[in-house]
């Protein structure tokens, strides 16, 4: 069974949804430490009439040490919900696909306390509608923990994976020769970001899959995948 593991990032990129569609199980880090600082993790961009924009969702921190990201709450301020949603709607109101998804993140916007909560029904929610075809399932619900390498082997044996679904890009993270000892195979990836017509001029690469899924809905998969034709498949490991 192949596998793949991520920490449920925020409104991620569509190279997210590319891997999730090469695994059986996709498995949401939600156990594993918050990170400190800025990161793609807690941020991700759009684009709207002047360019990029940078969305980041504000959580608790002040006092509370390191958090395991299940359990990170985020910030009870609404302002900040609005202006997100207000400024989802400003850049992509026009969009064809707008209106069935937008309708869909401002539940979620609404009812979210927690930020893994929030990020996991936004995954889910865009997977909806780019159909990647894999299950995915919590970390906390394997009840697994570890660090790294550690972490993967653990979570495979959680699921019966024998396989491990990686994007080249992540070769210098992942240790090959250990996994390997452990029963676990690599099937890399290689993953090239689609370019498409974008609203508002000249193409951006790498923002939140939701650029890609309002201009162009379900056909989002597609785009992704004339880009990455079978030849960009490498197993090995």
């Amino acid at each position: 069974m192949d596998f793949a593991i991520h920490q449920p990032s925020f409104i991620p990129w569509p190279g997210f949804f590319f891997k999730a569609q090469h695994t059986d199980i996709l498995i949401l880090l939600d156990s594993v430490q918050f990170p400190r600082g800025f990161s793609w993790v807690n941020r991700n961009r759009i684009k709207g009439p002047v360019g990029e924009i940078w969305l980041t969702l504000p959580v608790l921190k002040k006092g509370l040490g390191l958090q395991a990201i299940n359990q990170v709450m985020l910030l009870p301020d609404e302002r900040w919900r609005r202006k997100h949603l207000n400024t989802l709607e400003h850049c992509y109101k026009n969009a064809p696909y707008f209106e069935t998804l937008f309708a869909k993140i401002k539940t979620i916007y609404q009812k979210s306390d927690q930020w893994s909560e929030m990020n996991i029904d936004l995954i889910r929610v865009c997977d909806s509608v780019y159909k990647s075809g894999t299950k995915m399932v919590k970390q906390s619900e394997l009840q697994v923990s570890g660090r790294a390498m550690e972490l993967i082997v653990k979570a495979a044996r959680a699921i019966n994976g024998t396989r491990l679904v990686s994007l080249t890009s992540a070769r210098a993270h992942i240790d090959a020769t250990f996994l390997k000892k452990k029963g676990v195979k690599i099937k890399w990836i290689r993953y090239s970001h689609p370019v498409y017509p974008q609203l508002w001029g000249d193409f951006i690469k790498n923002l939140s899959i939701l650029d890609l899924l309002f201009c162009y809905g379900p056909e989002a998969k597609t785009i992704v995948q004339k880009f990455n034709p079978g030849t960009h498949k490498i197993s090995g490991g």
